[in-house]
């Protein structure tokens, strides 16, 4: 089968009656002063009647410009950083702006390959989240010395305009309500890539048991993977112990689905035998039985905010440096409840 050629701006001119200079003008935006109404409406007329299509390519390097921005985000299973892209995209799509997403496999080898290969990219700002930040400076580096508009997401740094999410008071509410359901052992499932992710919550959840005057038990913290698997594990882990914990707080939502399955496994009921609290506030966590308590951080707003910071750096390339602090709230629902009268 014979493929039909594409048209052209020499296609479009030679409908129209006009030069292709004049074309190029309508095209690129640029037609004001340039050319005349009537003159306009026939050349969109013209590429109407061809279904003329310019080059996304050659016009991002006529005008220096891509209307796409980048995203790299840790973990594609993860549906937290799903609404984050999501938000992202929303504010991207109200400004005629497309989304790169790239995911770097919560591997470091991956997320450095990421950055630079996002560097190589014609895209007109850059959205990070990263998992290895320590170990990224030199790529952070290299993209800051190419002025890209630059977001660094839940990361302090001072090469680029960042967005922190203030988990600490997010935990010290969920604490606060275990607490005030009788719970004194409170397990707490740490799933990350890095020990430096999470940190505000380990803190928080240290600091709200030693205002209460419990003192933690090293056995009650359970370090493990980011995996659905690894929460199942650990839940394992930690209510095998004896006296074992009423209530568990764990990292993210994603591993509290785990849980969740561990509990049920093991013969237990949620919230009657255990207790559980988490974070992220993913869609989800409406419909797991029983429904998650949960600390939200609203990652939908987060993306939106983010892009916000990029656009205004297009729009105002020598503001300065732009910090953003977000923060969290815990949100009751089903599964947690008072302490059960055995314990």
């Amino acid at each position: 089968m014979r493929k039909t050629k594409r048209p052209t701006q020499a296609d479009v001119a030679h409908l129209a009656h006009v030069s292709r200079a004049t074309v190029s003008y309508v095209v690129n935006g640029l037609e004001e002063n340039l050319v005349s109404a009537e003159t306009r409406q026939r050349v969109l007329e013209a590429i109407e009647q061809l279904g003329y299509q310019p080059d996304a390519m050659a016009q991002s390097l006529r005008l220096g410009t891509t209307n796409t921005i980048g995203l790299l985000i840790p973990d594609m299973d993860n549906p937290h950083y799903w609404h984050i892209a999501k938000g992202v995209e929303q504010e991207a799509q109200e400004r005629d702006y497309d989304l790169l997403l790239i995911s770097a496999s919560l591997d470091m080898l991956r997320e450095q390959h990421s950055i630079r290969a996002l560097s190589r990219r014609r895209v007109d700002g850059l959205i990070l989240i990263l998992s290895f930040i320590d170990q990224d400076s030199e790529e952070i580096r290299q993209l800051t010395r190419q002025n890209r508009p630059l977001v660094l997401m839940d990361s302090e740094s001072s090469m680029a305009d960042t967005l922190s999410i203030n988990d600490r008071d997010g935990t010290l509410e969920a604490i606060q309500h275990l607490l005030q359901l009788g719970h004194e052992r409170i397990g707490f499932i740490y799933g990350v890539a890095d020990k430096r992710l999470g940190s505000d919550r380990l803190k928080g959840y240290h600091s709200a048991l030693q205002a209460a005057g419990i003192p933690i038990q090293g056995d009650w913290i359970t370090y493990c993977g980011t995996a659905l698997e690894d929460g199942y594990e650990a839940t394992c882990k930690l209510l095998s112990q004896t006296p074992r914990p009423t209530a568990l707080l764990v990292i993210n939502d994603l591993l509290a689905l785990g849980a969740l399955r561990a509990i049920a496994d093991l013969g237990l009921r949620v919230p009657e035998d255990v207790s559980i609290s988490s974070f992220d506030d993913i869609n989800f966590a409406v419909y797991t039985n029983p429904r998650l308590t949960t600390v939200s951080v609203n990652a939908s707003g987060l993306g939106q905010v983010a892009a916000q910071m990029i656009f205004n750096r297009l729009e105002n390339p020598d503001l300065p440096p732009q910090k953003a602090y977000l923060t969290s709230h815990l949100i009751v629902r089903d599964s947690t409840g008072p302490v059960p009268d055995q314990a």
